[in-house]
């Protein structure tokens, strides 16, 4: 019983722990006519099934008609193995929503 108790609480920590490291970043945002949209570019660090990435310092606000390039930095959370396993077995079992399309008439 003690031996199922202990397992079980090893296998929830190797789900939930996290190892973080701290990136240089470029956002690159844009508000115009044409465009609109923000781009995270993490200097060649790769982000994977289940890791988590907080950027630093970014502007909370773009003007309409307005271009920006900012450099900052940004904490990349990476997910572990059991974890990252979870995320594509259920990321792939979702994967039949996004086809999922109606028009109203």
């Amino acid at each position: 019983m003690i031996f199922l108790l202990v397992a079980t609480v090893v296998v929830a920590l190797w789900l939930v722990w996290r190892r973080t490291e701290r990136v240089p970043c470029t956002l690159d945002l844009e508000a115009t006519h044409d465009q609109f949209h923000a781009h995270a570019d993490l200097g060649g660090v790769e982000v994977h099934e289940g890791d988590a990435v907080l950027v630093h310092g970014a502007p909370s606000r773009v003007a309409f008609g307005e271009k920006r390039s900012v450099a900052t930095t940004a904490t990349v959370s990476r997910a572990s193995w059991p974890r990252r396993l979870l995320v594509r077995v259920l990321g792939t079992s979702h994967v039949t929503d996004l086809y999922e399309v109606g028009f109203e008439g």
